[in-house]
């Protein structure tokens, strides 16, 4: 890349002096010549003044004045023949018009020739002859030409050096986006591009950073939500098991109750483990359809209030009418609010309370219970020491909501959802949301 920008600018460069020299070179010249030309008609006529009186009373000049150079300055008489100089011994067309009264000027095979007549009062006694080569003008240019093509060759060689460095300037920003982009894909997510005071490169820059920060964020919130999802699936077979271990001890009636628990279980565990891996697969933008919180929340109450009575605690749940819907995932929802009753069930004391409500802009379900009191920080582990609380909080946030910890003592979990806009509750009426089958 920095051999092309150089390369380019040194060519665009060589161009634009080339396209400007030549002409300017081709102009010089002429110019020049033109003037030695007016130069050669002055000296002619001056020639022809100075010896305008021997000629017109047939006398030959005694001397004539010189030219510099390589200047030729001959007289002829009227019949065209040389009296005095250098120059043809017999006079050509241009000397023979002179004797006619004209006076001419050209170039005739490289050569500048002028030619005046020498006239008296009433008739032409003679001509003058004034030629130079044109190469000798030529020559007296090389000096200039080679000046202008010194400062041509300076222009290229300043140019080359700005490319250079113009080019180092474009190219290392350029080439750090490169490295740190091929880090980026070998999984390096820390790596961030720094400044480099041009616009367009800092743009690409950017978004290389801000891409970085999205992956290395999605990374560790996979990795969190892999440790919290295990955590959420270990109780399920945690109970599973003792309930298969305590069957090998009971009567057969009891073993077959036993049994029957432990099919539920592992029911409910395959209902968990498909949720985990439906939210973990699909992305939340692609899972927004609103649902009915309250029915989704009776849906989510009903197996855990024989639980709840067979413990000796009850479960009050308050469920406002005509609620609004959330553009939420069902089993994000349902995941969240089994967190909480896991909490209030395993760790709580007295009864469960659940309440839904509509709060400004948002759908609220608060789960409550008599226990001690929490510490604020609590949303990131269970009071067991577990991790349930923090996926509850990750999955709640996935989904646009919040879970906050409302009252520390006695504890008040609130889930805050966002409520869809009515277009959305009129075109998705008919829909609910569908219940999940009670282990």
């Amino acid at each position: 890349m920095r051999r092309r920008i150089v390369g380019l600018t040194v060519l665009a460069a060589t161009l634009a002096v080339v396209l400007f020299g030549l002409p300017l070179a081709v102009g010089a010249a002429q110019l020049t010549v033109a003037e030695e030309q007016a130069s050669l008609q002055r000296l002619a006529g001056v020639t022809a003044r100075s010896v305008q009186t021997e000629l017109s009373h047939g006398d030959t000049p005694d001397e004539i004045p010189e030219g510099d150079g390589d200047t030729e300055i001959a007289v002829y008489d009227d019949d065209g023949d040389l009296i005095i100089g250098s120059g043809p011994d017999t006079g050509d067309s241009r000397v023979r018009a002179a004797l006619q009264g004209r006076t001419t000027q050209g170039n005739d095979d490289g050569t500048l020739i002028v030619t005046v007549p020498v006239t008296g009062e009433h008739a032409v006694h003679g001509a003058v002859r004034v030629a130079r080569p044109v190469a000798d003008i030529y020559h007296h240019l090389v000096p200039a030409w080679l000046g202008m093509l010194a400062l041509g060759a300076l222009v290229l060689v300043l140019v080359w050096q700005l490319a250079r460095r113009q080019a180092r300037r474009l190219a290392e920003p350029l080439e750090t986006l490169s490295v740190n982009a091929r880090r980026l894909g070998d999984g390096d997510f820390g790596v961030r591009s720094p400044s480099a005071g041009i616009p367009e490169i800092d743009a690409v820059g950017q978004a290389l950073n801000d891409t970085a920060e999205r992956l290395d964020a999605l990374l560790a919130r996979e990795r969190a939500f892999s440790a919290e999802a295990s955590h959420q699936l270990r109780t399920p077979l945690a109970g599973l098991r003792l309930r298969l271990e305590s069957a090998l001890t009971m009567s057969d009636e009891e073993s077959r109750r036993a049994v029957h628990a432990g099919i539920a279980s592992a029911d409910q565990l395959e209902r968990t483990i498909d949720e985990l891996m439906l939210l973990a697969r699909e992305p939340a933008s692609t899972r927004g359809e609103p649902v009915d919180v309250a029915a989704l929340t009776a849906d989510v109450l009903a197996p855990r209030r024989e639980r709840l009575v067979a413990a000796g605690r009850a479960l009050d749940e308050t469920l406002e009418a005509d609620l609004s819907r959330a553009p939420v995932s069902a089993a994000a929802v349902r995941q969240v609010l089994g967190v909480l009753l896991d909490n209030a069930e395993l760790h709580g004391r007295g009864t469960v309370h659940v309440t839904v409500r509509d709060t400004a802009g948002a759908v609220a379900v608060d789960v409550a219970d008599d226990g001690d009191g929490l510490d604020p920080g609590a949303l990131t582990h269970t009071r067991n020491g577990g991790m349930g609380l923090g996926l509850a909080r990750r999955l709640a946030e996935a989904e646009g909501g919040r879970l906050v910890l409302t009252r520390p003592s006695p504890p008040v979990f609130t889930l805050l959802l966002p409520a869809a806009p009515q277009r959305d509750v009129d075109r998705d009426a008919p829909r609910q949301a569908a219940p999940a089958e009670s282990p």
